[in-house]
């Protein structure tokens, strides 16, 4: 039992030198107390907004503007090089009215070339024999839109000059080039009995346009007085509705007509006070116009004529064949029609391009204008092209497609041509389009800075055509001085 107990002793006190010796801090190792640092704040940067430009600003206040409200606004500028830097609904179709004669125009430039010419031609079965031309003379329509009546004097000059005294046959006017209706399908009711709406034909004259002459009556609501027309429109009679409206009502006249129709109605009002009041009408038919014309200067000129004026249309069998041509006259350059069209926004001479493109590339005309700039890098989305002028109002076009196509156009194979042909006024070049309740203007700029833009504005259903016009101002103004 004792020896029991000793054990127990010492195994309690190996237990307790254990316990000591686990414990105790070793003479090397310095105890330190834990104290808490804060940790530094937290720098936040200073994020400044962008400065608004003020071509945003215009645009973006544009919506809220009298006149404005409820209009859809389409804005594209790009720079030198091309980049879109500034876009308001860039990439959304409007109907942009006369600008999209740019199209037309450019591809024409860079398919044919500024010299490009067309042909008229007289021709006849053979030539002339003793001064006389044997059957029919044909005038032959290569859709020149800028032929004249002095140009068929010259002609006429040329045949005397030549010993011709006398056409066997009948003067026929061939404007078969073009098929189908000298209108477009698209363009209004209230338009193609205008001179600004005249028809399009293989064969043109004048732009198939002839001025209406008119008298104010003595009081104001009393029938005007239609004096007659320059020149002569054959084959068509002019109904008068024609009233004598305010001396400042300007020119409220409207001619409803259409194609090969022998009658007109003459429709509106004539300012107070005038006494030879003008305004332009369509021809509607410009072959027989032509042949008409023609025959009248070739007897004038002292050549007899045998036979009668008529339209290759209305000939009830065809003619003999015509293989000798007599006579070809070439229309103004390329690069003159282009300038004539940007200057006078003339839809006659558009349409003649446009219709040509199409039959030198045997496909739609805008098929061909499509295929023309894919080549050149710009594939248009959001485009539809019923006519090459812009007058039909189911045309749309993308501010940043019309934008691309100055780009590329000023910057082309014929880019110095181009940029001449345009409207200017300073370093601003520019076409523009209006309508009822439609602007836009298009072109390029070289700003205060000396660098170049080019820029596309479109507008569609506004109530005040002033605030648009301001806000086209306003735009071109913020882009000169950047």
């Amino acid at each position: 039992m004792a020896k029991n107990a000793l054990i127990l002793i010492l195994a309690a006190a190996l237990a307790f030198l254990l316990w000591q010796q686990a414990t105790r801090v070793p003479e090397t190792v310095t105890v330190v107390e834990k104290v808490f640092v804060p940790a530094p704040p937290v720098q936040v940067a200073q994020v400044t907004e962008p400065v608004e430009s003020a071509i945003h600003k215009i645009l973006r206040e544009a919506p809220a503007q009298p006149g404005l409200q409820g209009a859809a606004i389409g804005f594209c500028l790009m720079d030198a090089k091309g980049a879109v830097i500034e876009d308001h609904q860039a990439k959304t179709a409007f109907i942009p009215a006369s600008s999209l004669k740019t199209v037309t125009t450019s591809t024409a430039l860079e398919v044919w070339g500024p010299e490009y010419q067309i042909d008229t031609k007289l021709c006849a079965k053979a030539a002339p024999k003793d001064g006389v031309i044997q059957g029919d003379l044909i005038i032959l329509g290569g859709g020149d839109p800028m032929l004249s009546l002095a140009d068929l004097h010259s002609m006429a000059a040329d045949l005397k000059k030549r010993g011709v005294t006398r056409i066997q046959g009948r003067i026929i006017g061939d404007g078969r080039l073009f098929k189908g209706s000298i209108y477009d399908d698209f363009w209004n009711w209230g338009d193609i009995g205008n001179g600004y709406g005249s028809g399009v034909s293989g064969l043109n004259l004048e732009h198939n346009r002839y001025t209406a002459v008119f008298r104010a009556a003595t009081a104001i609501g009393q029938p005007a007085a239609f004096l007659g027309t320059d020149p002569e429109v054959p084959g068509v009679t002019a109904i008068n509705e024609t009233l004598t409206g305010a001396a400042d009502s300007g020119d409220g006249v409207v001619i409803h007509g259409g194609e090969h129709t022998g009658v007109v109605h003459l429709r509106g009002s004539v300012p107070f006070g005038e006494t030879a009041f003008q305004i332009l009408g369509a021809v509607p038919d410009p072959e027989y116009f032509t042949a008409h014309h023609l025959r009248k200067i070739l007897i004038t000129a002292g050549i007899t004529v045998s036979g009668e004026a008529v339209a290759y249309a209305a000939l009830k069998s065809a003619p003999t064949e015509a293989k000798e041509v007599l006579i070809t006259h070439r229309s103004p350059s390329l690069t003159e029609i282009v300038t004539s069209i940007h200057a006078t926004s003339d839809n006659h001479e558009t349409e003649c391009l446009f219709r040509l493109l199409g039959l030198h590339e045997k496909k739609a005309a805008d098929e061909a204008i499509r295929d023309h700039w894919k080549t050149r890098g710009l594939t248009f989305t959001g485009l539809r092209m019923e006519d090459g002028c812009g007058l039909a109002r189911a045309d749309f076009i993308t501010p940043h497609d019309l934008t691309r196509l100055q780009y590329l156009a000023a910057n082309g194979p014929q880019g110095t041509v181009y940029k001449d042909s345009l409207l200017s006024k300073g370093t601003l070049h520019w076409k523009g389009g209006a309508m009822s309740s439609i602007r836009s203007t298009t072109g390029m700029i070289t700003a205060n800075s000396g660098k170049d833009y080019y820029f596309t504005f479109m507008i569609n259903h506004y109530a005040d055509g002033q605030a648009a016009s301001a806000l086209r101002d306003a735009l071109i103004e913020a882009i000169q001085d950047l």
